[in-house]
């Protein structure tokens, strides 16, 4: 099928889904035409429903789409990179986060520019990325792999000011996640005109872009400034990001579908991408958004076009990952391996635990109150009340270090954990769809749910990376889509203001304020539980990083134990997402640790980092409940951000 068809099917589907979008409204026996000839005396409230709400909504979205279509273009010819995209590479996100910091300290420069303030943002973020994966030439799995965490990363600094200034920014949830709804025609008069010069100026830098199709050095004997050209097209390309996230919010993916759909339907050179994703992009999510509204009001509820978006795109970015690296190339992540061994490592690790009982009993005694700092003395009704969130936490720090530390080691991918392979994320769609069935689940039903979704990811992870023995830039992207596929259903749900759901954002953050006794009891239990079932399996540890062939022939059932492994994994990974929510990469950072302080054998490396990762979950919420007191920071959310500066350093170093 040509792009010409495949626009030409998706605009008659358009019109097919406008005829029970309009009976909506009201009253059927209007003049669409009319309406733009303005209000007449006792006009009826459908005509302005139609003109002021419905219009400029639909053409809101057909210029929304057409603009991230236009901008997913150019970063993909810029790049030379098929998964480059405005979601993809973080550019929307640092937008939004240059919006929201400047509505907070400087709002006299929205007043400016706001589509100014939301350009700079995303220039950060695009170089950011850029300077992750320059060492690599901008290889495309790194760069999407760098976009990907520096759009996670900065997401949770959004979400850090939301919970800070919850009455300034308290209808941000709803723009974020890409509310498409208009009461006035001022969203389309401004991105109208900015769009159309975009669209000339990429028109314009056509010629030498199509130029990117081949080899540097012949791209330069033509005389092409490969500099200059990369940097307009990428600053085209942030431009037009920012103008839509000014007006519409975040629109998930369909700066990565778009252009995607139209080379899978034989749009080969860039001058056809350029000219038909655009209309396919415009019609997409104008179509999308025509049938969320139809399905919204026989449900009753909100659905964020933007957030909807993502959810389909989540799965195309896992279909697409396989095409982008090919089987056989050199893994860079691989080169991350390689720390020294300790001679004496029981001195080190009995230091580590140590360290991590008197972080314990710090953040149990050293705190903030009304009068200040104090330190709470035995008996004290305040060390009573802190004790539980900070037992639940160190359990889940030590749990989530075990299941990253499992994880590393039967996968051989040294970058590998449950937050970044999506697994934690899969146990939050577990928890979620626990907490929809049942309002207030227990927490054996939530331990289940959770248990059940992350093997669904595992499931997912296995199926899409057997073929290319999973390589691990391709594990990497998988697991980050399953995570932006978990961000793109939770904001749904939010968004539809259901009850049920009310204290999902502050579990999703990473709050340890709701932890009880018989919860961190029950945690305590679990951890040590955990380790008394993983420690006689070290044989099969320090063995599966060999290789299955080497493990097979030393008598290892290399089958059944990375099932079982895996299984412990996903328990012990839905155990700790429930305490401190689906992100933090101390499943990541801890067993690093580790290796680089040299504990190299299976049970070393093991205790080595479930010491660090009940240490660094410790420090992250006492740190959380101390920074900007009384404010209190989730812990889950400072251990992201800790690890993802850690996740990014591993980057550069790579």
């Amino acid at each position: 099928m040509t792009p010409a068809r495949l626009c030409l099917l998706c605009g008659i589907a358009m019109l097919g889904v406008l005829v029970p979008s309009l009976h909506q409204i009201g009253d059927h026996g209007i003049d669409v035409l009319s309406l733009l000839s303005g209000a007449g005396p006792g006009e009826s409230m459908t005509a302005i429903l139609l003109r002021y709400s419905w219009l400029p909504r639909l053409v809101a979205a057909l210029i929304g789409g057409a603009s991230l279509a236009l901008a997913g273009v150019l970063l993909q010819q810029t790049l030379r990179n098929p998964l480059a995209s405005p979601t993809t590479l973080g550019v929307a996100a640092g937008a939004q986060l240059a919006l929201l910091m400047a509505t907070l300290w400087a709002p006299a420069l929205l007043v400016v520019s706001r589509a100014g303030v939301a350009f700079v943002g995303g220039i950060v973020a695009i170089g950011f990325v850029c300077i992750l994966g320059w060492r690599h030439r901008l290889a495309p799995a790194i760069v999407v792999l760098a976009g990907m965490v520096v759009n996670l990363y900065l997401g949770t600094l959004s979400m850090v000011l939301v919970l800070i200034h919850q009455q300034t920014l308290q209808g941000v949830l709803i723009w974020a996640s890409g509310s498409l709804i208009q009461n006035s025609w001022d969203s389309v008069l401004f991105l109208l005109p900015r769009i159309a010069l975009a669209g000339l100026a990429a028109c314009g830098l056509a010629r030498a872009l199509a130029l990117l199709e081949i080899d540097e050095d012949n791209a330069r004997s033509l005389g092409v400034s490969l500099f200059w050209l990369r940097l307009a097209s990428l600053g085209l390309a942030v431009f037009v990001t920012a103008c839509v996230v000014t007006q519409l919010g975040v629109i998930g993916f369909v700066g990565l579908a778009a252009p995607a759909i139209m080379r899978l339907a034989g749009a080969r050179t860039f001058r056809v991408r350029l000219l038909w994703s655009p209309v396919f992009g415009a019609l997409l999510l104008a179509l999308t958004d025509q049938i969320l509204q139809i399905t919204a009001a026989s449900h009753a509820m909100l659905i964020p076009t933007g957030a909807a978006t993502a959810a389909l795109g989540a799965p195309l970015l896992i279909w697409l990952v396989p095409r982008l690296i090919r089987k056989g190339r050199h893994s860079v992540v691989a080169r991350v391996a390689g720390f020294p061994r300790r001679t004496r490592p029981h001195r080190l690790i009995g230091l580590l635990v140590v360290a991590a009982l008197l972080m314990m009993i710090v953040a149990i005694q050293l705190g903030q109150g009304v009068d200040g700092w104090a330190w709470a003395l035995p008996g004290d009704q305040v060390g009573s009340w802190r004790m539980p969130r900070v037992v639940a936490a160190a359990a889940a720090g030590l749990l989530m270090a075990l299941a990253g530390t499992l994880i590393q080691r039967v996968s051989g991918n040294p970058m590998a954990s449950p937050e970044v392979l999506g697994i934690s994320a899969g146990a939050g769609l577990g928890f979620l769809v626990a907490v929809w069935f049942a309002a207030n689940p227990d927490l054996a039903l939530a331990l289940i749910a959770g248990t059940l979704g992350a093997l669904f990811a595992l499931g997912v992870l296995i199926v899409t990376n057997a073929r290319s023995d999973f390589e691990p830039e391709r594990l990497l992207l998988t697991g980050i889509s399953m995570m932006f596929l978990f961000s793109a259903v939770l904001k749904i749900l939010l968004a539809g203001g259901d009850p049920r759901l009310q204290g999902v954002l502050a579990w999703m953050s990473g709050s340890t304020w709701h932890v009880g006794t018989t919860m961190a009891l029950t945690m305590a239990a679990l951890a040590a539980l955990a380790c008394l079932l993983v420690w006689p399996l070290a044989a099969w540890l320090d063995l599966l990083p060999l290789g299955a062939a080497t493990a097979q022939s030393l008598g290892v059932s290399v089958r059944r134990s990375r099932l079982l492994l895996l299984i412990l994994l996903a328990i012990m990974t839905a155990a700790a997402t429930l305490v401190v929510g689906p992100l933090g990469f101390i499943g990541l950072l801890a067993p690093h640790m580790a290796r680089m302080l040299g504990l190299a054998r299976a049970r070393e490396h093991m205790a080595g980092a479930m010491a660090i990762g009940a240490l660094l979950m410790i420090l992250a919420d006492w740190l959380g409940r101390q920074l900007i007191f009384p404010t209190e920071l989730p812990a889950g959310m400072v251990a992201t951000l800790i690890g993802g500066s850690y996740f990014m350093w591993l980057m550069r170093r790579l």
